[in-house]
């Protein structure tokens, strides 16, 4: 029996060639809105997942993501955004799309349709049993998705998915699956909408998460981000300045002494002593 995909339904609407722009964006902030509702019942599957690449990379493992079109573009952005944010080094967690780098701005042909092409791609960065492996596919059917996660099991891999249909062939593939079913789309199958809003939280919460236990956010702060533009720069006396209590310009010094928040915060705290 064919499987009966919720990201494939029929929109909830009709004629929207024939709405007004009020109309077409009242509606769409109306279906958004149940977004963080598929994301709250999720909760507790993407805790198992956490929990288990926590377990991986606290012993020195790496976070891999997998996906096609949308879904892959999704995956190396949480990925790439992880060393700027976090200090973390860029192999630390690795984003893949099928197709490669092009297709982030241009469709690649079949891409999606290979299953043997994820496979390939993982082992160029020569994954092992150490590190996470997550297949993000809405429709939870991506053969290049599905080929890459079944491998990695066979290799001992940890794996988990994020994903918008409920048992779809992905989540019963995966060791940790997340499923997150937020309905019909607005524009029929058009999952860059409410399903990528979906999976983009997802990413957001698992990768923070993974971070913070990690002990990459002190209190509250970006204690080890990336020092790339003046903004950050003043963020980062800013955050010197309230830690320490000291003023601007000392602030300013141990920063540009260390380089690093964290590293000026522990120095000067070492010398009080």
């Amino acid at each position: 029996m064919k499987l009966k995909l919720t990201t494939e339904q029929a929109s909830d609407y009709n004629d929207l060639e024939k709405m007004d722009t009020l109309q077409l964006l009242s509606n769409m902030n109306k279906e958004d809105k149940t977004v963080p509702q598929a994301i709250e019942k999720a909760i507790p599957q993407i805790q198992k997942l956490v929990d288990a690449i926590y377990s991986k990379m606290k012993d020195g493992g790496r976070l891999f993501y997998i996906g096609a079109g949308t879904s892959g573009r999704l995956g190396v952005l949480d990925a790439s955004e992880c060393p700027p944010t976090y200090g973390v080094p860029d192999n630390m967690v690795i984003g893949i799309i099928a197709g490669g780098d092009s297709a982030l701005r241009k469709a690649v042909e079949n891409a999606e349709d290979n299953t043997e092409l994820a496979w390939q791609d993982l082992n160029k960065y020569a994954i092992t049993k150490n590190d996470v492996l997550i297949g993000i596919a809405a429709s939870g059917t991506t053969p290049y998705v599905i080929g890459g996660i079944k491998e990695a099991k066979q290799h001992g891999i940890v794996t988990g998915c994020i994903t918008c249909n409920k048992n779809s062939p992905l989540s019963l593939e995966v060791d940790h699956p997340i499923e997150l079913v937020v309905g019909p789309e607005f524009v029929t199958g058009s999952t860059r909408m409410k399903a990528g809003t979906a999976q983009k939280i997802a990413l957001n919460m698992i990768s923070t998460t993974v971070m913070i236990k990690l002990g990459r956010v002190r209190g509250n702060k970006m204690i080890d981000m990336q020092l790339s533009n003046k903004k950050l720069v003043n963020r980062a006396v800013q955050m010197i300045m309230n830690e320490l209590q000291v003023d601007e310009g000392m602030a300013g010094k141990l920063l540009a002494e260390h380089k690093n928040v964290r590293k000026a915060i522990d120095s000067y705290n070492s010398h009080k002593k």
